[in-house]
């Protein structure tokens, strides 16, 4: 049965009380074809394959070069978003293109519905998808996770994040179908563009860095959800500091809504000429129809992001300087594995007598020998503290913690440094004696454990998906037996 035979034909006598709105037969209707039809089920056990590969390969990864838990969660949690975007893209791609080319999409236009309520019921059935594409990476998520801190913290992240992309790509993709005639085409420019959002995250880390590196993460939604995520999850980061990348998937969120029921839904016709904005002939061919929405859907996502271990302890040891002020270290070395903490205590002592201005103490991270400079915001989430003035032989004490994020020599060090008097005037900084921190490769690695979840979840979606195919065919063999 088709949606057009299940819409209301509004007849006169028919009570508009109990008529449940449109949009929500629509949705009902799409739902059902999409779970019960076996085409969602299928791309599921698609995703559940890619999401066993991926993550066998990565526990494959973590035992050579001993990856840090937190890390192999944010790796698992961003490699669910962005395969669970796919599944709601391709079935968005087929919602009106396909409809024109099954012939089935007049039959809907003639019925006393405004194509806007169509395109709402499509829209929220194609994004029915994702939950579940977060619910099966759960347990993969907890598998490499081995029961780190941040899971919990990853997945509703994640949750937040994909639910963004979920309705940004999957509206693109709509917006694409109502603007192409066939299916092809729709799903060709969907994937396209998709793709076009999708590579650059896969860039290295050097090519991300500097001006057109970090201008890219603003504009590009699923890059700006990438740095949003690790920096939170992994570094420690705060989500108010991040907040212009979740602004970018936000926006991106926004932007696509408002075109598809604005601009898109509201000229949903059979003419795929007269659906466009601003009919042209110079659009009329099969190439460029495979273009112009991507294009219009590229700006837009776009352009609104532009506003956007065991250890040991030595004794206290201190440094004093011209100011009066010295600092004074509870920590001179020790030694973490990869993913581990360390806290420490600093003391800033007026040892002048005067009383001091108010200084900040910055604290800041390097890397000894050779390798790749380090980003002390990364490191720990607290960079500077503020110290109000002391008097002569008072003090005030700071806490610190530094997380352990890969292996090797770094040393720590604090300088606290007074407020100058003036634009005029200047003050010298008093540095701390190095604390010398010694990192470790991770050694907590579970090469066994992923194994069965990565068998078990593509096998029982397999057999879930087994389930409507078998209905229809007992269905069948009922009817013909009636028959």
């Amino acid at each position: 049965m088709s949606i057009a035979q299940e819409l209301p034909v509004a007849p006169a006598h028919r009570t508009a009380r109990r008529a449940a709105p449109v949009w929500w037969l629509v949705f009902c209707r799409e739902f059902v074809d999409l779970w019960t039809g076996g085409r969602v089920l299928v791309l599921l056990v698609l995703f559940s394959l890619i999401m066993s590969v991926t993550s066998v390969l990565r526990q494959l990864e973590s035992q050579l070069s001993l990856i840090p838990p937190v890390e192999m969660v944010f790796l698992t949690v961003l490699s669910s978003i962005t395969f669970g975007l796919f599944v709601g893209l391709v079935i968005a791609a087929d919602s009106f293109s396909g409809e024109r080319e099954r012939a089935t999409l007049e039959p809907l236009l003639l019925t006393p519905v405004r194509p806007r309520q169509l395109v709402v019921g499509k829209f929220l059935a194609a994004l029915t998808p994702w939950p579940l594409t977060l619910l099966i990476s759960v347990p993969y998520v907890w598998v490499l996770g081995q029961g780190d801190d941040s899971i919990t913290e990853a997945l509703l992240l994640g949750a937040m994040l994909g639910g963004l992309m979920s309705i940004a790509f999957t509206g693109l993709a709509m917006v694409i179908s109502i603007w192409s005639r066939s299916n092809r085409t729709s799903l060709f420019a969907s994937l396209l563009v998709y793709l076009i959002f999708l590579i650059p995250t896969q860039w290295p880390g050097s090519a991300q860095k500097g001006d057109l590196g970090y201008l890219v993460q603003q504009l590009n939604p699923l890059q700006a959800s990438s740095e949003f995520l690790e920096k939170v999850v992994v570094n420690n980061r705060t989500v108010a500091e991040k907040m212009p990348y979740l602004m970018a998937a936000i926006y991106a969120a926004a932007g696509v809504l408002l075109v598809l029921m604005l601009v898109a839904a509201p000229r949903l016709r059979l003419d795929v000429e007269a659906s466009r904005p601003g009919r042209s002939r110079w659009h009329r061919g099969a190439r460029t129809e495979a273009l112009a929405g991507p294009a219009l859907v590229l700006a837009l996502l776009s352009v609104p992001a532009l506003g956007l271990g065991p250890a040991a302890a030595a004794a206290p040891s201190a440094s004093g300087g011209a100011n009066g002020l010295s600092i004074t270290t509870d920590l001179a070395y020790k030694t973490v594995n990869a993913g581990q903490s360390i806290t420490f205590t600093t003391v800033v002592k007026n040892t002048g007598s005067t009383t001091s201005a108010a200084s900040n103490v910055a604290m800041n991270i390097i890397k000894t020998g050779e390798g790749e400079p380090v980003d002390p915001e990364d490191w720990s989430p607290e960079r500077t503290q503020g110290v109000d003035p002391l008097e002569p032989g008072e003090s005030d004490a700071q806490q610190w913690t530094v997380n352990a994020i890969l292996k090797g020599d770094y040393m720590i060090y604090l300088t606290v440094i007074p407020e100058p008097a003036g634009a005029n005037a200047t003050t010298n900084p008093v540095a701390s004696p190095g604390i010398h921190l010694t990192v470790n490769a991770f050694e907590k690695s579970n090469p066994g454990g992923v194994l069965p979840v990565a068998i078990a979840t593509p096998m029982a979606m397999a057999a879930i998906a087994m389930v409507p195919w078998w209905l229809r065919r007992r269905r069948g063999s009922a009817e013909d037996t009636d028959g």
